[in-house]
């Protein structure tokens, strides 16, 4: 279902059960479960429908979380608010903030990455800086400012590793430098960090090889994936497949999936990881019980397999057992779990085949979070469809949501 008449939805950000979103003209609305603040309007009210919070027209970038949110505003101040246990936050304290707190004066911010119990971002000069728990080295124990990571320059890209589930000790980063370099911290449990160990801990940054050229580097709970040359390579567990090598095992190093030197996007989900290639084929492997590599069957994988034989894919989202597409020509596609009407496709049946959702030919965007899924149209409006109880659909009401 359409979320409100408008048309000018410029960004969004799906968080645990809640969203957060900047129009085009620059401000800040949000919606949803709101028990931690992590809405931003002052309370812990739950809103089955947008709300703006204030009244500034200068927000630039969003990040939702689990239950805390980070924001950029255009003059490259930091803000944050929602829950701040382990001072996820980064404002010096453990209190949860229900309204938009500025994380130091700084105005140099550029980039932002929410974990679910920690944050990491970049500034405008490449350094890193990251705060929140840190059990297994997200980023000691809790770092409640932002603490920069090292004392390099030339950070580019950077994003946070999901906590499988509560109370699941996973966690960390990755990262890519402007030289190219991969480098990776955190939990590292199952080699999941690539750098040839299992050491459970790595505290700081390492370098994964001494290559450069990566490009694209993704994480799930428990594995790694990376794109360099158009070379997809993969590392951390591999009991499903979900390595994409041949075999149930882990890796600790990089290891190179399959040969050819001609993928152009990777999404790992939970325990399987989908691909496109170059050539606008879909591949997937690993774990299938839902049927979410969309292959026909339940079958896992360990090898890529192509998802039928279309070569028009743009875009891939890969979910905690779904996945959703969207095609060349604007179509979305959907299939693996269905229980919380997920997939948008009018009822709870869970799909193992690409099933089209809708008869739309305009979209642009898609994101999934475990109940619900939100997803932009080029003409700017925004939709959501999927488990409503805390209003995350931002439509109005409580009420479930089947289709787009």
């Amino acid at each position: 279902m359409r979320v409100g008449s408008v048309s000018t939805w410029k960004k969004i950000s799906a968080g645990g059960s809640f969203s957060l979103m900047i129009k085009a003209d620059g401000t800040f609305w949000s919606y949803g479960c709101g028990y931690d603040g992590q809405l931003g309007d002052g309370t812990t009210n739950h809103a089955s429908s947008p709300i703006q919070i204030g009244s500034l027209t200068d927000w630039n970038s969003i990040s939702a979380g689990s239950r805390h949110s980070l924001a950029i505003k255009n003059n490259s101040t930091l803000w944050a608010w929602g829950y701040n246990q382990h001072g996820r936050l980064g404002d010096s304290s453990q209190v949860s903030k229900s309204s938009p707190v500025q994380i130091g004066m700084d105005t140099t911010w550029i980039k932002i990455a929410t974990g679910e119990r920690h944050s990491s971002a970049i500034k405008a000069d490449g350094t890193l800086w990251a705060w929140g728990s840190n059990y297994y080295g997200q980023l000691g124990l809790m770092i409640s400012s932002p603490t920069q990571v090292g004392a390099l320059l030339n950070w580019l890209s950077v994003c946070a590793r999901p906590e499988e589930s509560v109370g699941a000790l996973t966690g960390g980063g990755g990262a890519i430098k402007t030289d190219g370099t991969l480098w990776m911290w955190g939990n590292n449990e199952v080699g999941e960090l690539g750098n040839g160990t299992e050491q459970i801990l790595i505290e700081s940054p390492i370098q994964i090889g001494s290559l450069a050229g990566w490009t694209q580097v993704k994480l799930s709970a428990w594995s790694t994936a990376a794109i360099r040359g158009g070379a997809l390579w993969a590392w951390g567990n591999g009991f499903y497949g979900e390595l994409g090598v041949g075999n149930a095992l882990n890796y600790s190093s990089p290891v190179q999936v399959g040969s050819l030197s001609t993928w152009a996007q990777v999404a790992p989900g939970s325990y399987f990881m989908t691909a496109i290639k170059t050539d606008g084929t879909l591949w997937s492997w690993g774990r299938n019980n839902n049927g979410q590599l969309g292959l026909g069957n339940t079958t896992n994988r360990s090898t890529p397999v192509q998802v039928g034989t279309d070569t028009d894919w743009a875009l891939v989202y890969s979910g905690s057992s779904n996945t959703i597409a969207i095609k060349t020509n604007g179509t979305m596609w959907a299939w693996g779990l269905n229980d919380n009407w997920q997939l948008g496709l009018g009822n709870t049946t869970k799909r193992s085949t690409p099933t089209q959702v809708g008869t739309a030919t305009d979209w642009s965007s898609v994101f999934i979070s475990a109940v619900h899924t939100l997803a932009v149209k080029t003409n700017g409006t925004l939709w959501a469809w999927g488990l409503n109880d805390s209003g995350q659909l931002g439509l109005g009401n409580i009420a479930n949501c089947s289709t787009p």
